[in-house]
């Protein structure tokens, strides 16, 4: 089991200002309530100054004036002081909390979009490099993570260095030799913080590294388990699934020493201070330098400067420890799209929406939105460089016809679809739509010409009618049904419990194959595109459901240019056009007649399916014979 799903998930020993600052800037929209909440964390930091100090000088007001009317008169107006104090401390405390979780959430909100926005900009090639699962991690955790990270450590680095330097003035300002005694232990509890911090930050990630490999090989486990049983691999099984435990264990056990070590020293450092305070002040009191109050200040200071010491180093460790999220956000973001529109496409584009040249036959780009011709102009292509899938291609394709595309695994018919519909862009060669390198036409306007139906459709949760209306938003009720009556979908849909409104299951999990593939047929012929991309569409479903998308898909594709991939060639003899595709080359192209009577590729691999049909129907009867005209 590797950890592919901890890619670059490791602790980050370096503090990258850099990087924080470009986050920082996500926080620009919301500035206000940055500014806002840094002014509450100083005044929260000022009322946990002002507490102790009120408190010592209650105490030297009643050493001082004794047990008199004026005392007490006195005492009322500290008490009213204190009150008020009280008061706003809850208030601000309140309100950094409030704007504190709005900031984190509107950040994490604004990060997710923009990095959907990028994922819906990115061409195939970078999916083909990017699992599901890291990219899943990058919009939801590690935005997460960052966010609040990034919420909390304004406040905490506000407060905590508001809190100290408050704390030191006003120390000073009551004597500058107690105040650089009680000074002395800061040091001592950053390299106790922050020594402490890193191992316990590191020893929870290798946790939360193993626990995660765990959640995935019992998952691997049960799902395979039938595969496990049937190996005899139970045992095996539970050893690799003990070493995983084992290791979260060690790194468990490991963290939780760290941390219970951790806040006893903090408060022996702390006790430190506060016996040095005390030692030195106590002496200051006899001597009569400061007075018990002024002493009973330091001693209460001494033991608060911990707290604001603890959480900025806790902070910064966090940051640290969140910037490879914030690598992966900005990795993410920085990406750019291989396949843009050029400026000439996108000048086009300008002129056409400002109204310069009003035609209805223009597309969004002021350019012919009919497709008459797509031409492959000596087209090469390679995903990966100095490994080409595509050599040399010429061909051309023109409305109305449909094009099939046969071969071997691997040959490079699904390379050519891709590049039709630019999801990639040829390597070498030129493809031209009208004659023109379709590099200069709108990427928007000729994908919005696209309809395809592939090998396993998907469908997405909601009901049969919001599938369907996925080609095309706009359409109402009467063109969804009347595109599944088209596509021969209309009466298994009927019989569905509520008929069009039938919940479908994530990913049309309610359904059969053969019904999903129907409903992708249907929303594709509701988008009216001009060119239809057919995908194994039936090789997954059985004789009577391939009868109907067969059926169906003679309808549509009058007029239309089409790509037709298939294994089973009994669905391609009416093409226009079949192109047997081997290592990169169109090997041999015609019709199926033409190709039948060259006696190549394409016949053998004919003739061989034919006999496995006929084997087929022997088995089942001689009434499931056909005509054996039908192999020719």
């Amino acid at each position: 089991m590797t950890d592919q799903w901890h890619e670059g998930d490791d602790y980050q020993p370096r503090f990258q200002w850099k990087l924080w600052a470009r986050m920082l800037s996500f926080t620009r929209p919301y500035r206000r309530y940055v500014l806002l909440m840094m002014g509450v964390a100083m005044v929260t930091a000022a009322c946990d100054v002002v507490i102790p100090l009120l408190a010592g000088q209650v105490i030297d007001h009643v050493t001082q004036e004794g047990a008199t009317v004026e005392a007490a008169a006195g005492l009322w107006r500290y008490a009213m002081i204190f009150g008020v104090v009280v008061v706003l401390f809850t208030a601000s405390i309140l309100t950094f909390i409030i704007l504190a979780g709005s900031i984190a959430t509107s950040v994490a909100h604004d990060i997710r979009r923009d990095g959907f926005q990028r994922l819906q900009e990115l061409s195939f090639s970078y999916y083909d490099t990017k699992a599901v699962g890291w990219l899943m991690a990058r919009m939801t955790s590690d935005c997460l993570t960052v966010a609040r990270t990034m919420g909390w450590a304004i406040i905490d680095f506000v407060w905590g260095t508001c809190v100290i330097t408050f704390l030191t003035t006003v120390m000073f300002y009551l004597n500058w030799k107690l105040a650089l005694l009680v000074l002395s232990i800061v040091p001592v509890l950053l390299v106790v913080s922050r020594y402490f911090q890193v191992r316990v930050l590191i020893a929870a990630r290798l946790a939360r590294s193993a626990n995660s490999r765990i959640t995935a090989s019992f998952s691997e486990g049960m799902m395979g388990v039938r595969t496990s049983k049937s190996f005899v691999r139970e045992r095996a099984n539970l050893a690799e699934f003990q070493q995983l435990t084992g290791e979260m264990f060690q790194h468990s056990v490991r963290g939780a020493l760290y941390a219970a070590i951790f806040l006893p020293l903090v408060l022996t450092v702390c006790s430190a201070g506060v016996g040095l305070a005390l030692w030195y002040g106590g002496q200051e009191v006899i001597g009569g330098t400061i007075s018990i109050g002024t002493l009973v200040i330091f001693l209460a200071y001494a033991g608060q400067l911990a707290n604001p010491v603890q959480e900025m180093a806790q902070t910064f460790t966090a940051l640290q420890g969140a910037q490879a999220s914030a690598e992966r956000i900005l990795q993410l973001l920085d990406t750019p799209p291989q396949i843009v529109d050029t400026p000439e496409a996108l000048e086009r584009m300008r002129a056409q929406a400002e109204g310069e040249n009003q035609r209805a036959d223009l597309a969004l780009d002021g350019l012919p939105d009919r497709i008459e011709t797509i031409t492959f102009d000596h087209v090469g292509f390679a995903y990966v460089e100095g490994r080409p899938v595509l050599r040399d291609f010429d061909f051309e394709v023109t409305a109305g016809q449909t094009v099939a595309l046969v071969g071997p695994t691997g040959g490079g018919k699904s390379t050519i679809v891709n590049l039709v519909c630019r999801f990639y862009e040829p390597s070498t060669g030129k493809l031209r739509i009208n004659g023109l390198d379709y590099r200069h036409r709108s990427l928007h306007w000729l994908q919005s010409q696209l309809g395809m139906v592939l090998q396993t459709p998907h469908l997405f949760s909601g009901s049969v009618r919001e599938n369907i209306r996925y080609g095309r938003l706009e359409a109402d009720d009467a063109e969804v049904e009347e595109a599944a009556r088209v596509v021969n979908a209309h009466d298994f849909i009927t019989r569905l419990e509520d008929g069009y409104e039938t919940e479908v299951g994530e990913g049309g999990g309610k359904l059969s194959t053969g019904q999903k593939q129907l409903i992708s047929l249907a929303r594709a012929i509701l988008a009216d595109p001009q060119i239809l991309i057919m995908d194994e569409a039936t090789s997954s479903v059985d004789t009577q459901t391939e009868r109907l998308i067969q059926e169906g898909v003679d309808r549509v594709l009058s007029g239309r240019i089409s790509f037709v991939i298939a294994h089973r060639l009994s669905t391609i003899r009416n093409a226009d056009c079949i192109l047997v595709i081997e290592d990169g080359r169109a090997t041999e192209r015609g019709t199926h007649d033409q190709l039948m009577r060259r006696r190549g590729y394409y016949h053998q691999l004919y003739t061989q399916q034919f006999a496995q049909e006929i084997g087929g129907r022997l088995l089942a009867g001689p009434s499931s014979l056909g005509s054996p005209s039908t192999a020719t």
